[in-house]
């Protein structure tokens, strides 16, 4: 029996015949398979890792001010004030000048980049104090209480004149933070402050010193980093 295709079945049987031809023969001759290159992206340069091994000493020979450098604030610890210079840390010492603030900033900031007073613009230090300082002798604020036990107006004081021999030191404050922060734990901290600047002149504490500064910059250094802050120090190596 012969059957007709009708105009839609041969229509169909053509475009599968084209579909069939685009995919090629069976036989591997004709039916050759290419394989498109694979695009490999380049192995990404490997980020050095952060220094972890600091030199202090850029730090210790930074100029704070003029004709004074870190070394020679911490070394010997004492409070010097030259009045032919203006007031205030580390010229001498204000009721509220910031000093462990100041302190810290310049044993660990590089000074080119940052000034002295970049800690205490933090705005984690307290707005200020209760109430104004006196502008008379003693200077300080009036007592809190109610009622207040002292007048303030400085004639209510009584000096002692014992002799220094009378008196036992606890603690140096010539410049803050040196004894808290760059001397390390006992039994350093107690020879240190049992010691005075005429033996701090004789170098004796500058290898402590350059010792736990180095010890802070090192575990510092990557903190001080994410917060923007160049350091003084410099990577060894």
């Amino acid at each position: 029996m012969i059957m007709h295709r009708t105009p839609l079945a041969l229509a169909s049987a053509l475009a599968l015949s084209a579909m069939l031809s685009g995919c090629g023969s069976n036989e591997p001759q004709t039916n050759a398979i290419v394989i498109p290159p694979v695009a490999v992206a380049p192995a990404p340069t490997p980020t050095p890792p952060p220094p972890t091994s600091f030199d202090v000493g850029p730090c210790l020979n930074q100029t704070v001010v003029p004709g004074r450098t870190v070394a020679n604030l911490v070394v010997p610890d004492l409070v010097r004030l030259d009045l032919n210079q203006a007031a205030g840390f580390p010229n001498g010492r204000r009721f509220l000048d910031p000093v462990i603030d100041v302190t810290l900033a310049v044993v660990f900031l590089d000074l080119a980049k940052h000034p002295a007073t970049t800690f205490a613009a933090l705005p984690v230090n307290p707005n200020g104090i209760d109430q104004p300082l006196s502008a008379a002798f003693p200077f300080l604020a009036p007592p809190l209480g109610s009622p207040p036990i002292a007048s303030g107006a400085g004639s209510n004081f009584t000096f002692r004149s014992d002799l220094p021999s009378a008196y036992t030191r606890v603690d140096r404050a010539g410049m803050p933070a040196v004894a808290t922060a760059l001397v390390s734990g006992n039994p350093s901290k107690n020879a240190y402050n049992d010691d005075t600047p005429a033996i701090d002149a004789t170098g004796k504490w500058v290898p402590e010193l350059s010792n736990t500064l180095t010890i802070l910059t090192n575990a510092l250094a990557d903190d001080f980093g994410r917060l923007g802050l160049s350091i003084c120090a410099r990577p060894n190596g």
